[in-house]
Formats: structure tokens, C-alpha cells, sequence
């Protein structure tokens, strides 16, 4: 960055991850320009490194607190003047009450702590991120965009849990996740095709170490995989998804488990690693099945319930036009999106064996009914918009005022 952008409005984007921290330098002073990002990866692991573009940089990083302040350092060595004015950050849950990007203050901050037990793997980092922020940069404003507000308006027979009624009171139904990602993607597609696509019968899957898929139709989401919490739906690096919920009293009586132990092996032991007992990365359990049956079932079965999904999700929506894989996966696993589409020929969906491994935007035959796509998903371009225009509002009501 030159000396002439130091009063150049600056906004940094964060989206905290279990073992990361994503981020992105944004000029918002007219048009929305992203200037650079990257990520500081593996906290907590000797293996720790800050990646920006092609550098790979072996880091120091204990925590999330140290990454923050790495990125922090990063920031100044760009350019020691470099002001960042608001700080976007990705929240995973934003239970009943938070379903639109707004700025952070106190009585939300104590709202998140309200809310911890819908997401105890997120959202207790995402505070403690957002407290540390308020310290490295105490003249920025801080705006929360909710990985739940795509998924707000699910219809009601979507959205209820089989459960005692009462309990929907209390905030108690399916949220729903990955909302960044599937707002990125629409937009993708008025991009790429026009507002006809964009409208049709989408089913879109984010498939990385977390993973869902979400049917769309006229642009809102109608039913989705993951539920309550982001532990539903198809299983997942280290995330069963979908249990019978009579296995937590079976483990309680032959095993010992009590509720913590329940959902440590929920969400940190089930999944692909559970499974293959080996290895919770798809690339290595694709590289192990020859060999290792386990690896192969890991396989089989996450492809198995992503396919189930599809046609689920086709099913809610009345039929199928188009179909996006998105996520570390869905964007660089050629071999996983052929897996799923294999068997869907009855919906429409053929795919183009040359253009899938190639990783193409679109990969399906030209005699497929169904339009089957890759796309990258920018959740940090979505943050930006948000904070440009929560911001640009705040303007506004302040000027009226």
C-alpha cells in the first residue's frame, strides 16, 4: 500500500474458524476493492503458519488471542499508517434475535453470551475475538454479519423442530448455516448467468470441513441440512450430523457418557474421522481407500448422504435447475463431486467427466437438465457489502438526527 490510501476508510474483515483465523483488507471509501487477505492457520499446533497469497510464514500462535495479534502486526507492516475504520466479523449463530448484520455494542455483546449454548464451539471465540479487536483497535467500529440470517425466513414447516411446541418460545428450531457462503453464491449467479437463475431451483453445497447443502427457490432459502446447530445434517470432517437421538441415553448406560463426552465425540471425533479412525482430511482418506477400507466407507458415506440430500432438498423445491458445489471440497474435490452426482442422472443432473477435473465453472454435459457448477465462495466479499451498508446507514441516521 502507498503513503496516498493512509485516509483511505479501511474495513478488515474476520471469519474465526475452530483451528483458524480468515481475513481480508477491504478500501471502502467509494467502490468496494478488496486489496489483500489471507489466513492464520492451525492455532494451537506447531504447525502454525500466516498465509497471504503465495507466502507461507510459520507463526507463533498459542491461541486465537496471539493470531489476533498477528494479524494485527501484519496490518502495521503493510503500511504503519494504515487506519482501519470498521472490523466485520463472520458469527456463526445469531439465535431468534440477530438475523441481520449490525453494529456491535454492549447489549449485543451480552446477548452473544446468552447464546452460547446454541453454538459452544463458535460463538464463546467469536466474543472473546471481538473483546480482543476492541483492544488492537479501539477507534474502530465492529459489525456482526450472522452465518444464520440466509435462513431466517424458512417456512414454517422447515423451521420446526418434532418437539413439544413450547419450546419454539424459546428460540428452539432450525437456524440453518453457511449463510455467507449461499449469499456469495447467488450472487455469483447473477453474475455468471442472469436474475432467472438466480431465482430458479438451486440446491447449493458447501462442502468443507463443515458441511451443508441448502435448497433455494426466488432467491430464499426453503429448507436446509444443518439444524439448531451447525452438528446436523451430513456428517462432516469431525461432525457426526444426523444421530438417532436414542444414542445418547444407549452411551449413557453401556459406556459412562455424560453430556460433555456426548457432544465432544459429536462434534470433534465422529464424521470422517470417525469413521476412517485415521484421518479427518478428505484429501488423505481419497489418497488411503485403495488401501484402507475404513478410508473408503469414510468416503462412501459422506458422498452417500450428500447425494440423499440432494435429492431431498430437489424433492422440498419441486424439481432441480441448477446445482452448485461450493467449499474446500466442493471446490477442489473432483473426484467427491462426481461420487455425488453419480446415481442422479434420474434428476437431470450428468456431469462432463473432462470439465469436472478440470474444476470448471460449469461442469455439467451439455445434455444435462440440470446446470451443475463450481463456484469459489467469498464470505469475506459478503461481510464488506454488509459493513459498507450498515455502516453508509448509520451515516445516514446520524446526519438525520
Amino acid at each position: 500500500m502507498s503513503d496516498k490510501n493512509t485516509s483511505t476508510s479501511f474495513i478488515l474483515t474476520v471469519n474465526v474458524g475452530s483451528s483458524s483465523i480468515k481475513f481480508a483488507l477491504f478500501d471502502g471509501s467509494t467502490v468496494l476493492r478488496k486489496i489483500n487477505g489471507g489466513a492464520i492457520e492451525n492455532i494451537g499446533q506447531s504447525s502454525a503458519v500466516l498465509t497471504v497469497g503465495d507466502s507461507i510464514t510459520p507463526a507463533v500462535v498459542p491461541d486465537h488471542m496471539a493470531a489476533a495479534q498477528i494479524l494485527t502486526d501484519w496490518l502495521k507492516r503493510q503500511n504503519p499508517e494504515t487506519t482501519i475504520s470498521v472490523i466485520g466479523h463472520r458469527i456463526v449463530h445469531g439465535g431468534p434475535q440477530y438475523y441481520e448484520p449490525c453494529l456491535i455494542d454492549d447489549k449485543m455483546l451480552n446477548d452473544l453470551r446468552e447464546l452460547v449454548l446454541f453454538d459452544p464451539e463458535h460463538l464463546p471465540r467469536e466474543i472473546q475475538l471481538i473483546e480482543e479487536f476492541r483492544n488492537l483497535f479501539p477507534n474502530a467500529k465492529q459489525v456482526a454479519c450472522f452465518d444464520t440470517a440466509f435462513h431466517h425466513d424458512l417456512p414454517s414447516v422447515a423451521r420446526l423442530l418434532p418437539i413439544p411446541r413450547h419450546f419454539e418460545a424459546k428460540g428452539i428450531r432450525r437456524y440453518g448455516f453457511h449463510g455467507l457462503s449461499y449469499a456469495f453464491v447467488l450472487q455469483e449467479l447473477q453474475r455468471l448467468e442472469d436474475s432467472d437463475v438466480a431465482n430458479g431451483r438451486l440446491v447449493v453445497a458447501h462442502l468443507g470441513s463443515g458441511a451443508s447443502l441448502v435448497a433455494i427457490r426466488d432467491g430464499k432459502s426453503i429448507d436446509t441440512t444443518m439444524g439448531l446447530t451447525p452438528a446436523a445434517g451430513i456428517p462432516m470432517s469431525t461432525r457426526s450430523g444426523d444421530l438417532d437421538p436414542g444414542l445418547a441415553l444407549y452411551l449413557s448406560h453401556t459406556e459412562g457418557y455424560d453430556i460433555a463426552k456426548f457432544n465432544d465425540m459429536v462434534n470433534f471425533k465422529s464424521g470422517l474421522l470417525g469413521v476412517s479412525e485415521t484421518s479427518a482430511d478428505m484429501k488423505q482418506l481419497l489418497e488411503r481407500e485403495i488401501e484402507d477400507p475404513r478410508a473408503k466407507d469414510a468416503v462412501d458415506l459422506f458422498c452417500y448422504q450428500a447425494k440423499k440430500s440432494i435429492g431431498s432438498l430437489a424433492a422440498a423445491l419441486g424439481g432441480l435447475d441448477t446445482l452448485v458445489f461450493t467449499g474446500g471440497m466442493g471446490e477442489n474435490a473432483p473426484k467427491i463431486r462426481a461420487r455425488i452426482c453419480e446415481g442422479l442422472e434420474f434428476l437431470g443432473i450428468t456431469l462432463e467427466a473432462q470439465k469436472n477435473d478440470a474444476g470448471v465453472s460449469l461442469i455439467s454435459s451439455a445434455d444435462s437438465r440440470v446446470a451443475v457448477r463450481v463456484i469459489h465462495a467469498d464470505e469475506s466479499a459478503i461481510i464488506a457489502q454488509s459493513v459498507q451498508q450498515v455502516t453508509t446507514n448509520k451515516i445516514a441516521e446520524d446526519s438525520i438526527e
